[in-house]
């Protein structure tokens, strides 16, 4: 009886912030274990007005408000600027207002495009490196940073990298789509940029542990080790068991509007200081993802082939 009351104690009301995303689904599966947990979708809290945020947040009142919604197409942020803004730099302040006037936390997922990624792979970037983004995409991204550090100093900011997971849209599945549509296809795929594939699933264990062992602060949150978009996607079709034919090219062969970083390896130095690193290597994460999901991967890449 007492294990339980102590347990009771811990729980947390906790509020989603894009709740149905790739990251948010994963967090929702992870924390609801042990907290009460809400998730919003955009439809239903949109964290680039003040007065929803204030209407909507106001009816639960959360201990911690968890920000998984973001402008993430970083290609279409060249373009698109003005809703990247919004979403990325005044949601995020929003957010960090409301914790400032009612208490809480807020956890606020950055990214690895707040660097240049000039650094010689495979040395890492640190917290406490300078930023210095190239992008649209990772300006909004540092400015969204910068406005919760302004505005609260109850704030946990997580820099992920190379995110993929079973629910929406990333990498993996798109590799996986061609490769599938056409097996006998050549295709190109970037192997001069670096970082560490991050399974969302593990992303949302590092946060309960975080949450647990009550962390503020900035933290990069990604996988150990590291590897190209080419040895991943090898890597990947190698154990979901699908015929391919990649061939590793450069950036400068694969132009896109956006520049990316051409090292994105973080070092989890600040959740390694405190004992607090759950995350494993790229790898093994992956591996576990294909054990876990192969046949919904194979399903849903068969349905969704042009």
């Amino acid at each position: 009886m007492t294990v339980l009351l102590l347990q009771k104690a811990f729980d947390m009301k906790i509020l989603i912030c894009g709740g149905d995303g790739q990251l948010g689904s994963d967090c929702v599966q992870v924390l609801q274990e042990t907290h009460e947990v809400f998730a919003l979708t955009l439809n239903e809290l949109d964290i680039t007005s003040s007065s929803d945020v204030d209407k909507v947040i106001g009816k639960y009142v959360p201990d911690i408000i968890l920000n998984c919604a973001a402008y993430t197409a970083v290609d279409a942020c060249e373009t698109e600027r003005e809703p990247a803004w919004k979403v990325n730099v005044e949601g995020p302040k929003n957010l960090a207002s409301w914790v400032t006037k009612y208490s809480g936390l807020l956890i606020h997922i950055s990214s690895d495009y707040v660097f240049d990624g000039r650094k010689k792979p495979p040395e890492p970037y640190v917290e406490d490196d300078e930023p210095n983004p190239l992008s649209y995409y990772g300006r909004t991204k540092l400015e969204g940073e910068v406005a919760v550090m302004q505005t609260t100093d109850q704030y946990i900011i997580l820099r992920p990298a190379w995110l993929y997971g079973i629910h929406g849209r990333n990498f993996l599945k798109t590799i996986l789509k061609i490769a599938l549509g056409n097996p006998d296809k050549k295709l190109k795929v970037v192997n001069d940029q670096f970082g560490s594939p991050t399974w969302s699933y593990r992303l949302a264990l590092q946060i309960a542990e975080l949450i647990e062992k009550n962390g503020r602060g900035t933290y990069h949150a990604t996988a150990e080790g590291h590897c190209t978009w080419y040895e991943l996607a090898d890597h990947f079709l190698g154990k979901m068991g699908v015929p391919h034919s990649l061939i590793p090219c450069t950036s400068e062969e694969y132009p896109t509007p956006a520049i990316r970083p051409g090292n994105s390896i973080l070092e989890n130095k600040r959740l390694k200081k405190a004992d607090i690193n759950v995350m494993k290597d790229w790898s093994h994460d992956v591996d576990q993802f294909v054990s876990d999901f192969q046949e919904q991967l194979l399903n849903e890449a068969m349905k969704t082939r042009p």
